[in-house]
């Protein structure tokens, strides 16, 4: 890998999150006017004005810092899907989540996050998680580690769970988008684990994995921008992760699931007490 992000290049990433939420997230949280909430895909996904201006600020900004860098928002890709092919050819592209646990945002319920990857040519190289009501960031370089920098300016190095068997694990499980029989399985074997939640936000999920706060986490559904700078987080923390089938994750990947865990060892107890025998297809 010949490109290179370093720490200040990631804290500009996390200086143009601040920016948009300061603008255009935060002004209009609990004040959204009729027509500003509409539905994607289905009533449970959902887009709302500031999303879509947001993003338009963080592209903004992103195009002036890094010119020629591919931009793959969320909204601009529901727009046009071919987007996300251009992730695997360019030399710097940048996944933007604008607002994640949009649900959540739409609610009033202040748990939603912000987020950008910095990708080289299909691989995540930097990627931060910013909360817009605490107003800190979770970073990571890949290869260097990843931190917390809170608004005070204190930081902090996050590290993983330590290992646990999977009935003293703490897991945040999204099983919504999971096919069946899967998604049965799964449900059935949940109360195999110590506990299980969802926040509905895969940034603050990110957050706590990278932080310790719990053991594991599943997803199916694998949209670039919702998990490529979590994925990094997560391993600069010294976690690990894989598909359902054990290969190794890529933003490039749309399907085949993604587990986490503190070690090899713990993720393949949990994947055996989630999953059972089941090894989904992981193409794609």
């Amino acid at each position: 890998m010949s490109r290179s992000f370093t720490r200040e290049d990631t804290r500009r990433l996390a200086s143009i999150l601040a920016e948009a939420a300061q603008a255009e997230v935060m002004p209009r949280f609990r004040n959204l006017p009729e027509g500003a909430v509409r539905d994607k895909t289905s009533p449970r996904d959902l887009v709302t004005d500031a999303d879509e201006a947001a993003e338009r600020l963080i592209a903004t900004r992103l195009s002036k810092l890094h010119p020629g860098a591919v931009l793959i928002g969320e909204e601009a890709s529901t727009r046009n899907p071919a987007l996300l092919n251009m992730l695997v050819d360019a030399d710097l592209a940048f996944l933007i989540d604008p607002i994640d646990g949009t649900r959540n945002y739409v609610a009033g319920l202040p748990l939603f996050g912000m987020m950008i990857a910095a990708c080289h040519r299909g691989d995540v190289i930097a990627g931060v998680i910013y909360d817009p009501v605490s107003r800190d960031s979770a970073l990571a370089v890949r290869g260097e580690g990843a931190w917390m920098e809170y608004e005070n300016g204190k930081q902090a190095t996050l590290a993983v769970a330590a290992p646990a068997p999977p009935e003293d694990m703490d897991g945040l499980i999204s099983t919504g988008a999971l096919p069946e029989p899967l998604r049965t399985t799964v449900n059935s074997n949940l109360s195999r684990l110590g506990s299980t939640a969802s926040l509905r936000c895969a940034a603050h999920e990110y957050r706590m994995l990278a932080a310790g706060h719990s053991h594991i986490a599943l997803y199916n559904q694998l949209t670039a921008w919702d998990h490529a700078a979590g994925w990094l987080l997560h391993r600069e923390a010294g976690g690990y992760a894989a598909r359902f089938d054990g290969s190794p994750y890529k933003p490039t990947h749309r399907s085949g699931g993604l587990l986490y865990a503190p070690d090899a060892g713990s993720w393949h107890a949990a994947r055996k007490a989630l999953l059972g025998d089941a090894v989904p297809d992981a193409e794609g």
